[in-house]
C-alpha cells in the first residue's frame, strides 16, 4: 500500500503518506500541486477497479457525493481516474482534516462524557440528513468514518462509497463488506437499505460513545451481524446508570429492529437528540467540549430547557434560578413522537441495594387471552407506569367476585430486557391473589398464558406488595401480573403502579 507514496496522481496530486486502508480502498495524505494545499485521497483498490460494473458504479457515485456541501461532511474536492491504460486508478479527493477519528477518540478515552456523546450524535445525524436529502445512503456509518477536527467538530466521511460497492449484500466472493459492528438488521439480511439503516448504525455509534464498546461480539463478522438481527441491544442504563431515561428512549427507538418503530427520518431523531442534549446539560449543570458549540445551534424550544448559566454564560444568576431551571428540565419529557421514559423508581426501603428500572409510558398492556373480547380496560393500562398512585388500571367487574376463568392481568414492557430482581405492586384493592410471569423478546408478548414462564405467586394484602424475582440473571422483556382470584366480597381488583427493580 505504501508503494505509491511519492508518486504523482493525474500529474497533480503528490501522494505523501499512507494514512489508512479498508477492504476496498487506500487513503493517502497528498499535496495538490496546482492549488498548493494538503488533501486526502481515497484510491480504489485495483482488483475492484478492474471490474467494469464496479468501476462505473464508483464513477456514478463519486459524481453524486461530490455535490454534497455540508459543515459536518468532509468536503469532496475532486474525483477522477489516473489514466494508466493497464491499471485505471479511480480516486476521490477530499479536504484534509487534521485531527483523529471518533474511533481513535473512544479508544483513548473509553466512554465519552454524556453531553459530548450526544453532541457528536447530533452532528453526525445532521450530516446524514444532508446526504439523505440528496438521495445518498451512507451504508457504513461507524466511528472510523467520523473525523474529529482540531476544533472538536465531527465530520462524516466515506459517503456513498459503501453503497456503490456493496450492492450484493453482506458478502461477495467470500469477502465481508464493511464493518458489521454497526450494521442494521435489514442490511445484514441483504434487504433494501434506506436512510433508516443509517440511523440504526448511528444509534450503535452512540451506544459505543456512551459505553466505550460496541454492543455485540462474536467469533466473526457474520456472527456479529446475526446478533444485530436477533438480539436486543444491552440495557444502556445498566451499562451506564447515569444515562437519563430520555436518552435511553432515544437510543431504543434509533436501534429498533422493527422499521415501523424506528425513527422514520433524520428530522425526528435530530429533534429528540437536541431535546436530550438540553436535558442532559441541565442535569449536569455544565457543558464541555463540542457540546458547548452544539448547544449554541439548538432551536429555541430546546434552549429553553437549559440552565440559565449555560444558555447565557455571560449572565450572572443566583443559585435559586439554577436549581429551578434544573428542576424544570428534570421534568421535561421528549416530544410526543418519542417513546418517553417514566424515570427509575427509588428502591424499596427494605432493599436499598436495588435499582429501579425506567419503563416507557406506553409500555403497559392489558392481558385477557381468556376473555370474550380479549381486552380488559386497555385505555387505562398506562396508569400502572405513570408514577401516580392516585390513578389505576382495573379489571372489569365480575359478578359475585368469580373471574370465571384462570386469570386476567396486565404486563409491562421492559424493553430491551432486564434481569429484574424484584417487583412492587401498588394497589388500592387488598386481598387479591396473583402470579408473576415473564417472557423474552420475540415476535411480541405471548398470546396465551402457556407461552409465559411463571416466577412466583403472591397475595396483595397490603397497599404495596414487594415480590422477589429469581430470573437467574436472564434478561426478560415482558413482566406479567396475572390476577387469579379477586378479594372476598369484591367484583374487581385495581393496580395503581407496577415497579421493576434490578
Amino acid at each position: 500500500m505504501s508503494s505509491q507514496v511519492g508518486t504523482l496522481l493525474s500529474g497533480r496530486y503528490r501522494l505523501d503518506a499512507h494514512i489508512g486502508a479498508g477492504g476496498m480502498s487506500t487513503v493517502y495524505r497528498a499535496f495538490d500541486t496546482v492549488l498548493e494545499r494538503q488533501v486526502a485521497i481515497k484510491i480504489m483498490h485495483r482488483d475492484i477497479a478492474s471490474d467494469s460494473d464496479q468501476l462505473e458504479r464508483f464513477r456514478r457515485e463519486a459524481r453524486a457525493v461530490a455535490q454534497l456541501n455540508h459543515p459536518y461532511v468532509v468536503g469532496v474536492i475532486d474525483a477522477g481516474e489516473d489514466l494508466d491504460p493497464d491499471h485505471p486508478t479511480p480516486y476521490i479527493v477530499f479536504e484534509y482534516v487534521e485531527g483523529e477519528t471518533l474511533k481513535d477518540r473512544i479508544r483513548r478515552h473509553g466512554r465519552l462524557p454524556i453531553v459530548e456523546a450526544v453532541a457528536y450524535a447530533i452532528e453526525i445525524a445532521r450530516a446524514l440528513s444532508g446526504a439523505h436529502a440528496s438521495q445518498i445512503v451512507h451504508r457504513d456509518v461507524k466511528p472510523q468514518n467520523v473525523l474529529i477536527d482540531e476544533e472538536g467538530s465531527a465530520k462524516v466521511t466515506d459517503f456513498g462509497i459503501a453503497r456503490s460497492l456493496a450492492e450484493e449484500g453482506l458478502t461477495a466472493d467470500g469477502r465481508v463488506l464493511g464493518t458489521t459492528d454497526y450494521v442494521s438488521p435489514e442490511q445484514a439480511l441483504g434487504h433494501a437499505v434506506t436512510p433508516q439503516s443509517d440511523l440504526y448504525s448511528l444509534g450503535i455509534v452512540l451506544f459505543e460513545m456512551l459505553t466505550g464498546e460496541v454492543p455485540f461480539h462474536g467469533e466473526n463478522q457474520v456472527a456479529v451481524a446475526m446478533k444485530h438481527v436477533r438480539e436486543e441491544l444491552p440495557d444502556i442504563q445498566l451499562r451506564r446508570p447515569e444515562v437519563s431515561s430520555a436518552l435511553a428512549a432515544v437510543l431504543d427507538r434509533a436501534t429498533d429492529k422493527d422499521l415501523a418503530h424506528r425513527y422514520a427520518d433524520d428530522a425526528e431523531l435530530i429533534a429528540d437528540l437536541e431535546d436530550v442534549l438540553a436535558i442532559e446539560t441541565a442535569r449536569s449543570g455544565q457543558s464541555t467540549g463540542e457540546a458547548t458549540a452544539v448547544l449554541r445551534t439548538l432551536p429555541p424550544s430546546s434552549r429553553r430547557r437549559l440552565p440559565m448559566r449555560v444558555a447565557h454564560p455571560g449572565r450572572l444568576i443566583g443559585l435559586v434560578a439554577v436549581l429551578a431551571a434544573a428542576a424544570v428540565a428534570a421534568s421535561i419529557l421528549l416530544a410526543d413522537h418519542t417513546v418517553r421514559g417514566t424515570g427509575a423508581p427509588p428502591p424499596p426501603p427494605s432493599a436499598p441495594s436495588l435499582h429501579g428500572v425506567s419503563l416507557a409510558q406506553s409500555g403497559a398492556r392489558d392481558f385477557d387471552p381468556l376473555g370474550n373480547n380479549h381486552q380488559e380496560h386497555p385505555a387505562d393500562a398506562r396508569r400502572v407506569v405513570d408514577g401516580d398512585t392516585n390513578t389505576s388500571w382495573s379489571t372489569e367487574s365480575y359478578n359475585g367476585g368469580n373471574l370465571g376463568k384462570a386469570g386476567v392481568g396486565i404486563y409491562v414492557d421492559a424493553k430491551p430486557g432486564v434481569a429484574a430482581r424484584a417487583m412492587e405492586i401498588v394497589t388500592p384493592t387488598k386481598g387479591w391473589h396473583g402470579e408473576i410471569y415473564v417472557a423474552r423478546n420475540g415476535s411480541g408478548p405471548p398470546q396465551s398464558i402457556a407461552g409465559w414462564q411463571k416466577l412466583g405467586t403472591f397475595t396483595a394484602n397490603t397497599t404495596t406488595t414487594k415480590v422477589d424475582l429469581d430470573t437467574a440473571t436472564n434478561r426478560y422483556r415482558y413482566y406479567l401480573v396475572w390476577i387469579t382470584k379477586l378479594p372476598p366480597g369484591q367484583d374487581s381488583a385495581a393496580i395503581s403502579e407496577i415497579r421493576l427493580f434490578r
